[in-house]
């Protein structure tokens, strides 16, 4: 690998369509994070809306500490595509497999993920924090789908 070669992380393996809402949030939230101040006000409301001022705060510090991990501890920058980008970059496709692990309480293999993201003595609270994002998303998409399956009922 060297300047003139494009970092691997970034190669397209697939497309955003193809992952289930779990892994897709994760990715579109890790690409609006890294946006910059707008984006990660979006990233709030999103969260605000679809859980309530109390627990999509604690999805969004979790998501943010789980961010800043990665930046500090990770092994190398996670590439990422841009926000409205339908191609799934490895790194994202390693993202989102990571959270999706979690959410489901895998922590072996949601583990074994992050030791390819972070250093190792970083992994462990990398897996804690990907669970409580993971499962913000989980609760959000089963929301939605909630939403979407009965249109006319009140909340």
């Amino acid at each position: 690998m060297n300047a003139l070669t494009p970092h691997r992380g970034g190669a397209p393996v697939g497309y955003i369509t193809e992952l289930g809402p779990v892994e897709a949030g994760a990715v579109l939230y890790l690409r609006l994070w890294s946006n910059g101040p707008a984006a990660q006000s979006q990233v709030w409301n999103d969260f605000a809306t679809a859980l309530g001022t109390k627990h999509g705060s604690k999805a969004l510090k979790s998501f943010e500490t789980l961010c800043d991990l990665c930046a500090r501890h990770g092994r190398r920058p996670l590439m990422r595509h841009h926000v409205t980008c339908k191609c799934l970059g490895a790194d994202e496709s390693c993202f989102a497999t990571f959270i999706g692990y979690a959410s489901e309480g895998e922590r072996e293999d949601a583990l074994l993920i992050a030791t390819t993201i972070v250093r190792p003595d970083m992994a462990l609270p990398l897996v804690d924090l990907a669970q409580e994002f993971g499962l913000a998303l989980r609760r959000m998409a089963l929301m939605a789908d909630h939403a979407f399956q009965n249109p006319m009922k009140l909340h």
